[in-house]
């Protein structure tokens, strides 16, 4: 009899916690509508629905090509009196070398053969002139210029947007970091193109705790990687931080915030930088193959001083989609001449 009393109770304790569950979990489900964005993780499956979005998320490449003209120490050429002609006259000799980046651009318009992508300035911005000076004994510079390097052309491109061979800059803000790059489909068969059609968030409305999703391409590998928001509006324009990992190529990434549950995303930013710390290491030439050199015997080549960033990774921050707003309303005016009409994301 006694056995049987407990088989009983048994039964009752699983139908018990079995009603619980069930009674938790419809009170949990409806409090995700409260209009705010989620800090809980995701409660359901949104696979396709990142797949989908991923696929208008691209790596983008850009090279600067440079012709760099040396001058000796007995020319005594100063900035202010630098000329093209004074360049090409005083001239010991010329060297040839590039400069490249790669990062992350998003597909956020597309109509007839146009097509327009939103990255990070600092992805395809390379400086006209990179000037080096002569160094002094005591190893600071000299006013005297050793050498003068020339941006001759840059070429932006997308690997897989194989009908458009290069991207053209419409506009960049580099002190917001933020760029659009452009170009036109070629040939007349103008083939689907995925194009990001989420809404436009507010990262004001973003919380300590916020959940949010990163699309990159971290050392060339595509990544979705998720997040939490911390120090949200660190700035009139709602700049935020997340912990998620940043790395070289993540720049100009994708960031999502849900608002109510999957698949209610909204765009809410992109990634800018990581916390990194920088120092000056001794590195041989660019030159140098390192897969033939013996590590038994010293190293007898040139040396060259180079700048080493050591990222501090889980601390990135974001460019506020409020702020990408403002510079679609800055150059309305180019956009439009050049045929790209933007108004849908400045509300107009």
């Amino acid at each position: 009899m006694v056995k049987k009393t407990g088989i009983v109770l048994l039964i009752l304790w699983i139908a018990g916690f079995t009603a619980c569950t069930r009674q938790i979990y419809q009170t949990a489900y409806p409090a995700l509508n409260d209009g705010a964005y989620d800090t809980e993780f995701p409660y359901r499956n949104c696979s396709k629905e990142l797949k989908r979005i991923g696929d208008t998320v691209k790596m983008v490449n850009s090279i600067a090509y440079y012709k760099s003209y040396i001058f000796d120490d007995a020319s005594q050429i100063l900035r202010r009196n630098l000329t093209p002609e004074i360049i090409k006259n005083s001239a010991t000799g010329h060297i040839f070398f590039n400069n490249s980046t790669s990062g992350t651009a998003t597909i956020i318009f597309h109509a007839g053969q146009r097509l327009a992508l939103l990255t990070c300035a600092h992805v395809v911005s390379f400086p006209d002139t990179i000037i080096s000076y002569f160094t002094l004994s005591d190893g600071r510079p000299s006013m005297f210029i050793q050498s003068v390097a020339v941006k001759e052309r840059q070429s932006n491109y997308v690997t897989d947007l194989w009908k458009i061979p290069e991207l053209e800059v419409l506009a960049t803000d580099d002190a917001n970091d933020i760029a659009l790059l452009g170009g036109n489909l070629s040939g007349t068969d103008v083939p689907m193109v995925p194009v990001f059609d989420y809404p436009f968030g507010s990262a004001k409305k973003l919380e300590w705790g916020s959940f949010v999703y990163l699309l990159g391409f971290p050392r060339g590998y595509k990544l979705i990687t998720r997040g939490i928001v911390s120090d949200p509006n660190r700035s009139k324009t709602g700049e935020f931080i997340i912990d998620a990992l940043f790395n070289r190529g993540c720049s100009g990434g994708l960031v999502l915030a849900v608002k109510d549950g999957v698949p209610n995303f909204e765009f809410v930013g992109i990634a800018r930088s990581a916390a990194a710390e920088y120092e000056y290491v001794i590195r041989p030439s660019t030159t140098f193959d390192q897969s033939k050199y013996d590590l038994t015997f010293p190293y007898s080549g040139e040396l060259f001083v180079d700048y080493k960033a050591n990222i501090n990774y889980g601390v990135t921050h974001i460019v506020p989609v409020e702020q990408i707003q403002v510079f679609f309303k800055d150059n309305k005016r180019k956009f439009l001449d050049r045929g790209y009409n933007f108004s849908g994301f400045t509300g107009d």
